[in-house]
């Protein structure tokens, strides 16, 4: 990529305030909607869904809820179905049939405080095994729920009786390429990451990247374990090459200043793993290797090379989403109360 015009191009195609916080947003899978998740200002809660037609979006259905609605994930659905999961700020995982959303298809108390993130696998045909979400939350827990069980989560990560509790920013799953393996990460506000091994039930791996970890995210879910990002406040992300643990070392890794402030968010292109958007910059990662160290292999992770960058607001980014129907067509939304439909050119020439 040797001139300007030859590199991907960032361009916001739609911009549409709101009138209210917007958390998150995603992308309602074979669809051209999105769905919005945030607050009112009187103190409820809105999922709103809109439709992306002829370069404008049109509100589809709006609902309100009793409590505002921080995040969500279609990771656990079916594809015929498309119930979407959400956390909200008392506590609750309910998951909805954004068709009849008068009454959640199932809920549970699933945390003492806020749900401050959540993930799915198992569903829309993407990892093996049982279709499962994974929540975390102000109170320093991590669960595992089994839609198909009620009231009780599947997996409970808490600090062992007097370990302080850290408040949990991120989760994702990941190594879910077959019916018995599957991983769980999560990020907290002290800069910890965590690997959690479903199958042992046991911690994998820990990190401590000194800053409060925003954002992480697996490139695949449904491989064995390859690429995890992580990114963090201070503006740093890090790449793991999570192919090769190194008994001592842990995992290759290598760390990035890409931004000036906060890195809220890291989505990898559904179609091409090696290329990941953080809010707002665009990355191509080079390929990683092994070596040996001794007897015992160890990982060298690859190189970075920063194909765009765009700036879009002054208030940060919070979610961000790419379609996983139509390649570099992606939705993001900001805290300046606004959802911008993103249209990222050329991804399939990187």
């Amino acid at each position: 990529m040797s001139t300007p015009s030859e590199k991907p191009q960032i361009i916001s195609h739609i911009h549409k305030s709101l009138n209210y916080t917007v958390f998150d947003s995603k992308w309602i899978p074979c669809s051209a909607k999105f769905v919005c998740m945030g607050n009112f200002a009187r103190g409820t809660g809105v999922m709103q869904i809109y439709e992306v037609e002829r370069g404008e979006v049109h509100l589809v259905k709006e609902i309100e809820k009793a409590k505002p609605i921080k995040c969500g994930t279609f990771g656990a659905t079916s594809l015929q179905q498309r119930h979407i999961a959400t956390g909200d700020f008392d506590g609750n995982l309910h998951i909805w049939n954004l068709e009849v959303p008068d009454v959640p298809v199932y809920s549970v108390k699933a945390h003492k405080e806020i749900v401050n993130c959540i993930d799915g696998v198992g569903g829309l045909g993407i990892g093996d095994g049982a279709p499962e979400i994974v929540t975390g939350s102000r109170d320093g827990t991590v669960k595992v729920w089994d839609p198909r069980q009620k009231d009780l989560p599947v997996a409970n990560m808490e600090p062992v009786e007097g370990e302080a509790r850290r408040d949990c920013w991120t989760v994702a799953f990941g190594h879910a390429f077959n019916d018995q393996d599957r991983c769980v990460c999560a990020g907290y506000d002290n800069g910890d990451i965590k690997l959690f091994d479903l199958r042992n039930m046991s911690l994998r791996w820990e990190k401590n990247i000194k800053n409060g970890v925003c954002c992480v995210e697996f490139d695949r879910k449904d491989i064995s374990m390859n690429k995890l990002v992580a990114t963090s406040l201070e503006g740093n992300f890090h790449v793991f090459d999570m192919r090769t643990q190194h008994p001592t070392k842990g995992f290759a890794s290598v760390s990035e200043k890409a931004h000036k402030s906060t890195v809220w968010q890291v989505r990898h292109l559904p179609q091409n793993r090696d290329v990941f958007m953080t809010t707002v910059h665009l990355f191509f990662l080079y390929g990683c290797r092994c070596e040996t160290d001794g007897d015992v292999d160890m990982g060298v992770a690859g190189t970075l090379n920063l194909l765009q960058n765009i700036t879009l607001s002054t208030q940060p980014i919070a979610s961000l989403d790419w379609s996983p129907d139509k390649q570099g067509l992606c939705v993001c939304s900001a805290f300046d109360q606004a959802v911008r439909v993103l249209i990222v050119t050329k991804l399939n020439r990187v």
